[in-house]
């Protein structure tokens, strides 16, 4: 045992040695030809930074993505109203069959999914109306929120200050609101807004609660649903319906709007949220229904389309989505874009190993008198390998080191100004690197190869 550790010992001590004198020797070569060298390694160094670079975009995206499911909920489904806005000409179709009732999308769709289904584990009613926000000769506008008290936990809303709704501010419609983060910093500069009291359209509310500052993640935030909560001001569902806005019912208000439209200039511009909210009847902008259980969500969503069916006489006035399988729909696309860039920046290694191999095999008949000196004076054939093999490494080595270095400044450039997220991961710069000086091995082996079968006869020789 004694004698296998010793002889290990030295085995260990003679390839260091071995390995450090060509590394020596490879840094003198490269030393003597800088400008070849720098030009060699410049396929390395664009092809690391492009890896790098497409890694990182596709691990931005990828954050993105995973954002925007936390802010949307894995389990999550969404049922939405189908708006009409187009204002037509009625035509005289004899044969065209009578048009269904549907009573829209009510709240007591809601209940009814939330009692009926067995793995729905909540279903929370919301109202979107546009609106004034006023206090204090400040005025802007803003988005009026009816909710329930399981609607800030379904869609993951921090309360920072204060608390949340009461099922007896809920259930007795009490002038009560939790206010965005922005709404806090544009109003209630100065004083705790816990408390205070803030004008809403034509209604007064009291403050008592604040939002935690909530950042959306990338631009298909509207599209999935996920609205700005920094400006929107949060009131229990059956205050908006009593005090505010009811679609579900014929008032006054109605009547005065509806026959204003007969006297409006054809030729004004609409306001595009104006004219949806009048040609909206639905009582309810949007449901969003929690399942247990992430396997049960597209399950949950087809028991949900057949129900609101009957519930609405077959009319199709309602849109059902599930954001997880569009958000993995849209990472797969992603992917598929990722790969492909990154398989097209790879080839700027596989041309940069190429150039090493070029530069190899020509670099043996400049030094073929070297060779032939150095066989002389007693150096092996696995001497003038490793000799060749590791000055192709070397450069591949400094190729890639100066390739991290560019692809990391150029993540966070593409981050700067094209306003695209990336993230550099530990992981691409290692996968880069590695594949770096793998390609300096496999290309820098046959020049090296070559260079070693040489006979130093024939070497010493040549002219």
């Amino acid at each position: 045992m004694k004698f296998d550790r010793e002889r290990l010992a030295e085995l260990r001590g003679a390839f260091t040695a071995h390995v450090t004198f060509s590394m020596r020797t490879a840094i003198e070569a490269v030393g003597h030809n800088k400008l070849r060298a720098a030009l060699t390694s410049l396929g390395i160094l664009f092809g690391v930074a492009s890896v790098i670079a497409m890694l990182a975009i596709g691990k931005g995206a990828e954050s993105e993505i995973l954002a925007q499911m936390k802010l949307l909920g894995s389990n999550n489904v969404m049922i939405t109203p189908i708006v009409e806005q187009k204002d037509e000409k009625a035509k005289d179709d004899g044969d065209k069959k009578p048009k269904k009732f549907s009573p829209g999308l009510t709240f007591k769709d809601a209940e009814a999914i939330r009692q009926t289904i067995p793995d729905v584990d909540a279903a929370s009613s919301e109202v979107v109306i546009n609106t004034l926000i006023t206090r204090e000769s400040r005025r802007r506008t803003g988005k009026l929120v009816g909710v329930d008290t399981s609607y800030f936990r379904l869609m993951n809303l921090d309360i920072a200050s204060g608390a949340a709704f009461t099922p007896a501010q809920v259930e007795q419609g009490r002038s009560v609101a939790i206010i965005g983060y922005g709404v806090r910093t544009r109003f209630f500069t100065s004083v705790d807004p816990i408390g205070q009291p803030l004008k809403v359209g034509n209604g007064w509310v009291t403050v008592v609660g604040v939002l935690a500052d909530r950042k959306l993640a990338g631009q298909n935030s509207q599209k999935l649903g996920i609205r700005d909560a920094n400006l929107d001001v949060y009131i229990p569902l059956t205050t908006m319906l009593l005090r505010f806005r009811n679609r579900g019912e014929v008032t006054q208000r109605d009547i005065e709007a509806a026959s204003s439209r007969f006297n409006v200039d054809p030729n004004a511009v609409v306001d595009p949220d104006a004219q949806a909210e009048r040609t909206n009847f639905n009582q309810l902008d949007r449901i969003i229904v929690r399942v247990k259980d992430a396997a049960l969500v597209p399950s949950v969503a087809d028991v949900t389309r057949r129900m609101l069916g009957r519930r609405h006489n077959t009319v199709i006035d309602y849109e059902i989505t599930v954001p997880e399988l569009l958000l993995k729909q849209e990472q797969h696309t992603k992917d598929i874009f990722n790969v492909v860039l990154g398989a097209i920046a790879s080839i700027s290694l596989i041309v940069g190993g190429i150039g090493i191999m070029n530069i190899m095999l020509a670099s043996i008949l400049e030094r073929i008198k070297e060779i032939g000196v150095r066989r002389a004076l007693g150096a092996t054939q696995k001497d003038i390998l490793f000799q060749f093999l590791s000055e192709a490494v070397l450069i591949s080595v400094a190729g890639g080191t100066a390739g991290i270095i560019v692809g990391v400044a150029i993540s966070y450039g593409i981050e700067h100004f094209a306003a695209i997220k990336t993230v550099v991961s530990f992981a691409s710069v290692a996968v880069a690197f590695g594949v770096s000086c793998a390609v300096g091995l496999a290309f820098g082996i046959v020049p090296a190869h070559r260079a070693a079968q040489q006979d130093p006869i024939t070497c010493l020789r040549y002219e």
